[in-house]
């Protein structure tokens, strides 16, 4: 007899994948739409920062600032800084200015003095290099100098710009960020309306607190945000108005007169040297770009206990250290970095004393009424007394 036919065993029920499709589609939408609500944020921000801040600042906060390093040494490699070559026309007739008739180094009314000229790296120095003059005055006393010089033999087509506050005739005051540091803090993002009154000078704050990048913390008003690091180096902010900057837990610490505190990684000049480890390339920002020849900024003190402070259209670590000391410095630190976030600019109220005029020391991003509006990250505010 024949054997019965065997039936095929049922084909197993096909699985809906419709339902799955439709999860993966709706979170890539939900993940789409939360990142284009996050950049889209960034991109609206209150302040003056550029498109290529804002995005860099975004990417720095969502863990990809390797991305932005490695975007930066591509760009500098693909457009170094100039070798050689002579200031622009603009440039040169900035630094005239200092060399046309005017008080003498040490005449001038009231009795607080011009400095002397300072040494200048390339020689021979042009008209006006070197030279100081006032930027503000308050009862006719220049309590806020500046002066340019070029960086460095090679670079002979750039300038950095070099101010010096007389600190007793001077009161400080640092102000937070809209986002930078981070925190809630009593003191607005801004010089407002009704507080530009006697306001000499402002430069920028240093490396993020938010994301670790300065090493170390922000105080401000028993507020704090990050960690005061014994070994930083830190602008220090009296109750009487006054600044001191040094080394945390060595020259400054915390008392009951301190306000403010920021701190910026560590001193690049010390007991009126360079530090030794100044060329260590890691130190001074992200990995091989202490070297590079960019925007940068930093402050320090005179033996005295004036303020110098330098802003740099091509500079190294090194440069910015041997510019700052140069110009009298005994303890400096860096500030912040790259053509976004430099910047000093000093303020004349002889037309509106309630509110005054800002210049830009140099040209960066940023316009000169930068902390006149709100500002994005901390910066440092200066009254006459």
């Amino acid at each position: 007899m024949s054997q019965p036919m065997s039936q095929p065993e049922p084909k197993p029920p096909r699985r809906k994948r419709r339902p799955v499709i439709r999860y993966l589609l709706a979170a890539g939408l939900v993940l789409l739409g939360t990142l284009g609500w996050s950049v889209g944020e960034a991109l609206t921000y209150p302040g003056d920062d550029s498109t290529a801040a804002r995005l860099a600042g975004w990417a720095r906060e969502h863990e990809l600032g390797i991305v932005v390093d490695k975007l930066e040494n591509l760009k500098y490699d693909l457009d170094p800084p100039q070798v050689g070559g002579s200031l622009s026309a603009e440039a040169q007739a900035r630094m005239k200015k200092a060399a046309a008739p005017g008080p003498a180094p040490g005449k001038h009314a009231a009795g607080l003095a011009l400095r002397t000229p300072m040494p200048t790296a390339v020689r021979p120095a042009l008209p006006g290099e070197g030279v100081w003059r006032a930027l503000a005055t308050a009862h006719g006393r220049p309590i806020v100098q500046g002066t340019y010089v070029r960086p460095d033999g090679d670079h002979t087509s750039y300038e950095a710009a070099i101010a010096w506050i007389s600190t007793k005739d001077s009161r400080f005051q640092l102000h937070p960020g809209l986002r930078e540091p981070g925190g809630s803090f009593s003191v607005p993002p801004n010089v407002p309306h009704g507080k530009r009154k006697n306001l000499v000078a402002t430069w920028n704050g240093g490396f993020k607190i938010s994301d670790g990048g300065s090493n170390g913390g922000f105080y401000l008003n028993g507020e704090q945000v990050g960690d005061l690091r014994d070994g930083a180096a830190s602008e220090v902010f009296y109750r009487d108005g006054s600044i001191k900057i040094g080394v945390w837990g060595r020259d400054v610490r915390m008392t009951r007169d301190v306000v403010g505190v920021r701190q910026c990684l560590e001193l690049m000049v010390d007991g009126g040297q360079v530090v030794p480890d100044i060329d260590n390339d890691s130190k001074w920002g992200a990995t091989d770009q202490s070297r590079m020849y960019v925007e940068r900024s930093g402050v320090g003190v005179t033996a005295k206990g004036d303020v110098i402070m330098v802003v740099g259209q091509a500079l190294t670590a090194r440069t910015l250290a041997e510019l700052m000391q140069s110009a009298g410095a005994v303890r400096a630190m860096p500030l912040d970095m790259n053509r976004a976030w430099p910047s000093f600019m000093s303020y004349d109220g002889r037309k509106d004393p309630s509110n005054p005029k800002p210049t830009n020391i140099l040209d960066f991003e940023n316009p000169a009424e930068r902390y006149y509006n709100q500002a994005t990250r901390d910066f440092v505010a200066v009254y006459a007394r």
